[in-house]
């Protein structure tokens, strides 16, 4: 796969620079920070940014190429500059969902976006910013403020990167450019399970949680009490009750199986609900594939084939399981839609059965090798990886010339291998069987264990016979959604002074402010000699940089020192670290682009106890004009909002605003 920078480094004969994917964005690597994320940004594209020529439409976008040691790929990470006009589609959502709607809107914001695998070869455009299965994609403010906004790894369609990877290259960007914090809207789902429920039972925090990420807000009213109590509470269910409370029901067989199957592998006491998930999480799955179909009938008596089983299968399910299915690898690559000549393909899987031979005659008795092994042995002699990844997903019980490869989870080492057998004599099962296509079969406790994990999920979740209050905290999880990391602000630097600046607007424009509470202040740094008034002009300089409505800001005050002279040094009067408040002029309060979330003032008011735009849809009453969860007004989320929508049993509040007299409306 060419890339498009690469093509254009080639053209004008100059060497592209390459980072490790793996190291990127270490300490010192590529830059070493010591000034807020605005000074940052601009450091990094230049050490490891080059400009795009085409760009995404009129927004400039920097090119960073990072190569994968593992399959020696490179991996393109772009960085987008989205300047912020009344023109463009300026609010963030991702701000007014996280709460953070009160910010002062940022100047600029970048993307950086690791695009899915498919597109590489071609340059960014200004859509793909709203293309949402990117490998990765970040969204940070100029005031550091930030949003992850996808991760696809594996399981989201990449060949080459898994989620944990690319969570880890994002967690030390945002290290290395000193990022102050970021959100995440966790709605990440595995085989209809939603993972912020399965791991905030099992783990006591979400997939996010293991690189920091925690509780900002729920939605419908929930609170960080309420979403802690939750997780303790299903946690901490003991299956001896569960069973007993799914005594007599359709579900206690499977149930029952479940727990005496995992306790039995279990090497450590299983006693409540957080400690079952948590262990059946750990095991890896033996089945590689699920509601796919497998061709054939059982094997021909003339082959002799070793199948490769977890300790956990006792001979009874093997009993139980239907005879294993085999195909002839044309007619396995005759049911994809593939890019490659049939030829081609067979010649390839042909290298791939040379390779497992010889690996097998080396290792003498050990005829598994993993998908890594086999890949990496098939390029000494086929250099299309994409070829060879094709193939390698055919090759699942299927016949190759005189031999049978297949692939399974080796019980001791949990690794996925590939395995080849042969026929005795040579000969290949009759036409029929081969072509006869049957479904999967049905798959028993411990085989599959993601389907035994789902049972659990769904029936204790979502349908428990007796307690309501197990199917309300699991709805308290589902409804929270929204998670944040904070990096520390640090001072560090013994040649600086650090100030986080807060803006006083003058009191004649108080009035005309929205009635929220304070944004987040602005980091300054000054050296140590600097005076009352350097740090006047440093934090009038950095407001008007960083936000569009203080372009003509003029600070006239820090309310710390308001009596000292401007040509006063700083140090021994002011602690560097501590936050300070200043005063100024010149803010634009008409300004369209004055907040994150827009300048419009929603009145939200839900019977579910929420006072701000949560994400959730919404409905406005036709009296008094406040917003309500239509999930809160009896609206199925399926169902379409009435035209005319009254909530009755908002009157009393409508009543009880108007006497107070505070305006209401949208």
């Amino acid at each position: 796969m060419s890339l498009p920078f690469l093509q254009a480094c080639g053209k004008r004969k100059r060497r592209p620079k390459i980072f490790g994917f793996r190291d990127f964005c270490d300490p010192g690597c590529p830059i070493g920070p010591v000034g807020p994320f605005r000074d940052n940004i601009r450091l990094f594209l230049g050490e490891c940014g080059v400009p795009e020529e085409a760009g995404a439409g009129e927004l400039p976008v920097w090119c960073t190429l990072l190569i994968y040691q593992k399959t020696s790929v490179v991996v393109p990470l772009y960085t987008v500059q989205e300047d912020m006009t009344p023109s463009s589609h300026s609010f963030c959502d991702h701000c007014r969902f996280a709460g953070w709607g009160n910010h002062y809107m940022s100047r600029r914001r970048y993307h950086l976006i690791i695009p899915k695998d498919g597109c590489w070869s071609r340059p960014l455009e200004e859509r793909d910013l709203d293309e949402p299965n990117h490998l990765l994609h970040g969204l940070i403010h100029g005031n550091g403020f930030g949003h992850l906004i996808c991760v696809n790894g594996i399981e989201g369609g990449s060949k080459f990167l898994c989620g944990r990877e690319i969570m880890d290259l994002w967690d030390r960007i945002c290290s290395n450019l000193l990022v102050r914090k970021v959100t995440v809207e966790d709605v990440s789902r595995k085989r209809s399970m939603d993972l912020r429920l399965l791991y905030g039972v099992a783990y006591g925090h979400t997939w996010f949680g293991r690189w920091g990420y925690r509780f900002l807000r729920g939605s419908f009213g929930v609170k960080e009490q309420h979403y802690h109590r939750a997780i303790e509470f299903l946690g901490s269910l003991e299956l001896v009750k569960v069973l007993g409370d799914f005594s007599g029901t359709e579900h206690f067989k499977e149930i029952k199986q479940i727990i005496r199957h995992y306790k039995g592998m279990s090497d450590t006491n299983l006693v409540t609900i957080k400690d079952l998930l948590k262990y059946m999480l750990t095991v890896k799955s033996h089945a590689t594939r699920e509601d796919k179909p497998a061709i054939a009938a059982g094997p021909p008596a003339n082959l002799k084939l070793k199948l490769s089983t977890r300790a956990s299968l006792q001979d009874k399910h093997l009993s139980q399981m239907k005879p294993i299915k085999f195909r002839k690898f044309t007619s396995a690559g005759a049911e994809i839609n593939s890019r490659w000549p049939a030829r081609r393909m067979e010649q390839a899987a042909e290298v791939i059965v040379n390779a497992l031979l010889e690996a097998r005659g080396e290792k003498l008795g050990c005829t598994g090798m993993t998908r890594q092994d086999v890949r990496d042995a098939a390029r000494l002699h086929i250099g299309d990886t994409g070829l060879i990844d094709n193939v390698l997903k055919i090759l699942n019980n299927v016949i190759v010339g005189d031999y049978v490869v297949c692939r399974a989870v080796n019980p001791s080492t949990r690794i996925l291998e590939y395995t080849i057998h042969e026929f005795v004599g040579g000969r290949e099962p009759p036409e029929q069987l081969v072509q006869e296509t049957l479904p999967w079969p049905s798959l028993v406790v411990g085989h599959d264990v993601y389907k035994d994990v789902e049972k659990v999920y769904r029936t204790v979740f979502l349908n428990y016979p007796t307690l309501d209050c197990v199917r309300s905290a699991a709805q308290v999880l589902l409804d929270s959604k929204h998670f944040m990391k904070e990096w520390p602000f640090r001072d560090e630097e013994d040649q600086l002074l650090t100030f986080i600046c807060n803006l006083i607007p003058s009191i004649d424009r108080l009035e005309t402010l929205p009635r929220k509470k304070v944004p987040a202040g602005e980091i300054i740094m000054v050296p140590l000699h600097a005076t009352v008034g350097d740090l006047k002009a440093a934090a009038e300089s950095a407001f008007r940089e960083t936000y569009c409505a203080f372009e003509h800001l003029e600070v006239t005050d820090i309310e710390a020192v308001k009596a000292t002279e401007d040509t006063e040094v700083l140090f021994g009067i002011m602690e560097s670290g501590q936050e300070v408040w200043v005063r100024g002029s010149g803010m634009d309060v008409n300004s369209q682009l004055r907040c994150e979330g827009g300048s419009e003032n929603w009145e939200v008011r839900c019977i579910c106890g929420a006072e701000d735009d949560d994400g959730e849809r919404m409905v406005a009453c036709d009296i008094c004009e406040v917003w309500q969860h239509t999930r809160c007004c009896g609206i199925d989320d399926t169902d379409s909002v009435p035209a005319s929508v009254c909530m009755l049993g908002m009157l009393q509040i409508c009543s009880a605003t108007e006497t107070r007299g505070q305006p209401l409306g949208v």
